[in-house]
């Protein structure tokens, strides 16, 4: 990018710039005209002159010139007219000068705006693919927050100035010299005491606002080093609850805060000065104008006509000339801040571009490896061969850390195709910086990593990046679907564009026409960026399998099925499952009666009481929709306090919750906060304990009358939640049960109907939107007299789920679950094996596993190896997979093991080899 602003911008807008200022030209015509015409009205039908006479008339709108060699032309002879016609030609003409002169700002500052805002689309399109160049190491010296900070903030000013970078001094300029030398035409007094007064205010407040322009790059600096301690405080806040630091970050954010206060402060008080000191001189002049103008009136060397045109040019002239003055601390700021931007995005080496040049082919490894040949190995999954010409090696590779520490010294190694092999070592042991070096994740020092002979570095990423799949502990997930990632590694290049008709069409092409005049590339986001082919399908249809086939590799299908089954779907949109839910439900009855479980599930059934459901939800009978009718909120809603008041429950409700108050009180007062007890309440917390102390002191003796509105709503909410089998305070009898049911019964008779949108009533034959997968499968509650109950559940809901043949469509639920920022919503497990997953679901021909699941224990971790390896090597295929293990006792299953020590290669042979020997291999596994 280039060092100065105007010349980058200037060299990507020429042909913009040079039209808006041709149009700037043209427009400081009708500006001049528009000066001239107030002192022909003044002197002209104003005060008389030309209509001395009686009668008497003007020509107007005479166009006529004469020409060298040619002589008087005319165009119009005009046409008389009387005094007062001639005010009001004027003065229409005065109009349709404001006129055009306005629509000629309009264009200018429209044509200005899409400039800069297209100029700024391209500069944050340059700098994210700078980001997308740097070196791996780069990125561990910077900060994302910053970084974000500014492309997103630092460089909005940039735009605002592309467009004014040339057409704001020749406009502006041209407005201030347009009035100047009007005002010397009239007098040349005045136009002296214009030009000097001018020419201060073009000295001195460019010199005073110097000290603006560094106090501004101070708090642009600030502001983003504050940016980042945010960031760094969101990514750890796990760290400083474990290490109790929370303080020291809020003494630390305070004094960060305390110097961007101080620092814009000082920018206040000197920014207002500055414009204190032009605001007077620019009305110093005025001042002068009235004094000499009107003592040359006086004296009849200026007619009036002349000093009202003076002050009249004058009121545009301070305006041009301080928006100029603004332009050139802007052009300044600006500068200053494109400079720092450049600066922090320049960095070497960069990536060439040429190197992630889009491929929207099946790419083969030997046609670009500078005719090393590779069996014609392509990035769709290997031939099976054996051939060395095409293996993956380091050849006398030393990486350094960025200290300068040696990780690996002179290392020599070949991996040829199809070979399994395994890397283990001690902490520290090299190994693993070898497996980050195949996979491109830290650069050579000395030596280099060659890919059929040709150096990694500078083969094309459409080939290195599909031929080499790369996976290690550290994952990262972005925000969206679990599909998405799990995809995540497919989406190559645009394979299928999308379709788009009528009005989608036309602003498809408006897009791609923007995008070109950006510099930005035209690709579609919404077309089909998924390589099937890499996954072992031929299309959208056939992808399923690969991926249920992935995930039951890493054992992550049963987490994906648990997150379906808590997820709400809209029947709406998958009509024919929702009606196999409901259907299903029966099935899990009959299920659970040849097992001999009846009373493991509590049904909901319109006329009775759930005995496993709350107080709350049998007195609701359906699952609210809407946050004024949600959890303790229907408590507040005047219908149903009207309902409940006028069947007398709520006097029932309300001694049922001073009685748990009582029990609960009475059992765990004493007990401390953290006791196991608590987590057993559902309706209090150990927080709760003493509010609810003084309530029944408040209270004893005494009913709902004497109670306030919010201390009957907590004492009531406390049965809205009470469960008999579970709390077992022995408070709910079978008349109190029936008159619940009855509540219940006039609650939705009479409903209102704005009220009968937020709540969903249970029925038997609907599936309930506003219910998880799980609840309208069960459609009632678990009982609570089986511990296991929600184990046993579980597993008989997913055997039922596979027989009736609706698993995959659960599982394609699932996978429509979103994993929040970093897919932080994902245990720490669960992130590794969809790390492992989203590596192995695409074929390549070499695999570099580094320690992928060191959160497994050596069982399921001996399993997935196990299940990974055959999944690779199904249908024939025979990939070549390096893998950097976790548990050395897996080494049996690897053809070749490559023991690393203190940064060096110090064996290298079969496991049965290595075995018989006394070396380092056999002190790691004996350990």
């Amino acid at each position: 990018m280039d060092i100065r602003l105007t010349r980058y911008i200037w060299t990507h807008t020429r042909k913009q710039q040079m039209w808006i200022l041709m149009i700037v030209a043209i427009s400081m015509i009708p500006y001049f005209l528009s000066f001239d015409l107030p002192k022909q009205i003044v002197n002209g039908p104003i005060q008389g002159k030309g209509f001395e006479q009686p009668g008497a008339t003007e020509r107007f709108f005479d166009i006529s010139f004469s020409l060298p060699w040619i002589g008087n032309v005319t165009l119009f002879n005009g046409i008389d007219l009387t005094r007062m016609e001639t005010l009001y030609a004027l003065s229409v003409i005065f109009l349709l000068l404001v006129i055009i002169n306005g629509l000629f700002k309009l264009y200018i500052n429209t044509y200005k705006g899409r400039l800069g805002e297209r100029l700024l689309r391209r500069i944050r399109f340059e700098l994210i693919d700078r980001i997308l160049r740097f070196p791996p190491t780069q990125f561990k010296r910077m900060k994302g927050a910053e970084v974000s900070s500014m492309v997103k903030d630092e460089v909005e000013p940039l735009g605002g100035f592309t467009g004014d970078a040339f057409v704001s001094p020749a406009l502006l300029g041209g407005q201030a010299l347009t009035a100047l030398a009007f005002i010397f035409m009239q007098n040349m007094w005045l136009g002296f005491i214009a030009a000097f007064m001018v020419g201060i205010q073009a000295t001195i407040i460019p010199r005073m606002r110097r000290r603006l322009l560094v106090l501004g790059r101070e708090r642009q600096i600030t502001a983003r080093e504050l940016a980042g301690r945010v960031s760094e405080i969101v990514d750890g806040i796990s760290t400083i609850h474990a290490y109790d630091t929370s303080n020291y970050e809020r003494a630390d954010v305070a004094a960060r805060l305390g110097r961007i206060y101080k620092i814009r402060y000082d920018l206040y008080q000197w920014k207002f000065m500055v414009k204190f000191i032009n605001n007077f001189l620019a009305q110093l002049t005025p001042f002068l104008f009235y004094c000499i103008g009107g003592y040359l009136a006086l004296r009849g060397q200026l007619d009036i006509g002349q000093l009202v045109a003076v002050i009249s040019a004058y009121k545009d002239l301070p305006g041009p000339l301080k928006e100029l003055i603004d332009w050139d601390q802007l052009r300044q700021d600006v500068q200053v801040k494109y400079v720092q931007v450049v600066e922090q995005f320049t960095v070497e080496p960069l990536i060439d571009p040429k190197i992630q040049a889009i491929s929207t082919g099946a790419v083969a490894v030997g046609a670009v490896a500078a005719g090393a040949g590779l069996a014609g190995a392509a990035a769709g999954g290997s031939d099976g061969g054996n051939d060395a010409s095409g293996a993956l090696a380091a050849s006398g590779l030393t990486l350094a850390d960025d200290s300068g520490a040696r990780l690996l010294e002179h290392v020599s190694v070949e991996i040829k195709p199809g070979e399994k092999v395994a890397i283990i070592g001690g902490a520290a042991s090299g190994g693993d910086v070898l497996a980050e070096a195949f996979g491109r994740l830290i650069w050579p020092e000395g030596g280099k990593v060659t890919l059929g002979g040709e150096d990694l570095l500078h083969m094309p990423e459409s080939v290195v990046g599909r031929a080499i799949t790369y996976a290690s502990s550290d994952t990262y997930f972005f925000y969206g679907s679990l599909r998405d990632n799990l995809l995540y590694g497919l989406k190559h290049a645009p394979l299928a564009a999308a379709t788009y008709e009528g009005s989608l069409a036309a602003h498809r092409k408006w897009e791609v026409t923007e995008a070109k005049l950006a510099g930005n590339p035209d690709y579609d986001v919404n077309g089909d960026w998924i390589d099937y082919t890499a996954a072992g399908a031929t299309q959208a249809e056939d992808l399923f399998p690969s991926i249920l086939a992935v995930l039951d590799t890493v054992q992550l299908s049963k987490d994906i099925l648990d997150l379906a089954l808590r997820t709400n779907i809209d029947p709406a949109d998958r009509p024919e499952f929702a009606a196999s839910i409901v259907d299903m439900r029966q099935a899990l009855r009959e299920e659970l009666e040849e097992a001999g479980l009846n009373g493991l599930i509590a049904y909901f059934e319109p006329g009775e009481y759930n005995m496993e459901a709350t107080v709350g939800e049998n007195l609701l009978f359906g699952t609210a929709t809407a946050p004024s009718v949600a959890g303790r909120a229907i408590a507040k809603n005047p219908y149903f306090r009207k309902v409940v008041s006028e069947t007398g429950i709520d006097r029932v409700l309300f001694d049922m919750g001073y009685q748990i108050a009582e029990n609960a009180v009475e059992l765990f007062a004493d007990l401390p906060p953290d006791h196991p007890f608590f987590q057993q309440l559902t309706f209090m917390t150990a927080d709760d304990i003493p509010a609810y102390q003084l309530l029944l002191q408040k209270y004893a003796g005494k009913g709902l009358e004497t109670a306030t509105e919010d201390d009957r709503y907590q004492i009531i909410r406390l049965s809205f939640n009470y469960v008999e089998p579970r709390h077992r305070f022995g408070l709910l009898t079978e008349e109190l049960m029936a008159q619940i049911v009855e509540v219940r019964r006039q609650f939705h008779e009479n409903m209102p109907e704005d009220l009968t949108h937020d709540i969903e009533r249970y029925d038997p034959e609907k599936y309930l939107a506003s219910a998880s997968l799980m609840d309208n499968v069960l459609f009632g509650r678990i009982s609570h007299k089986h511990t296991d109950g929600s184990k046993r559940i579980r597993a008989i809901v997913s055997s039922l789920l596979n027989s009736q043949g609706l698993i995959e469509q659960v599982l394609d639920i699932g996978l429509d679950f979103n994993l929040g920022a970093g897919g932080k919503r994902l245990t720490a497990v669960q992130r590794q094996k969809l790390n492992l997953a989203r590596a192995i679901i695409r074929r390549s021909d070499y695999y570099v596993f580094n320690r992928p699941l060191p959160s497994l224990d050596h069982r399921l971790q001996d399993e997935v190896v196990r299940d990974v390896m055959k999944l690779l090597t199904r249908n024939g295929a025979n990939p070549a997979v390096i893998w950097v293990l976790s548990n050395n006792g897996l080494t049996k299953l690897f053809e070749r093991v490559l023991v690393f020590d203190r940064g060096a290669l110090v064996e290298d042979d079969t496991h049965a080899n290595l075995v018989n020997n006394d070396g380092v291999f056999k002190q790691l596994v004996t350990a």
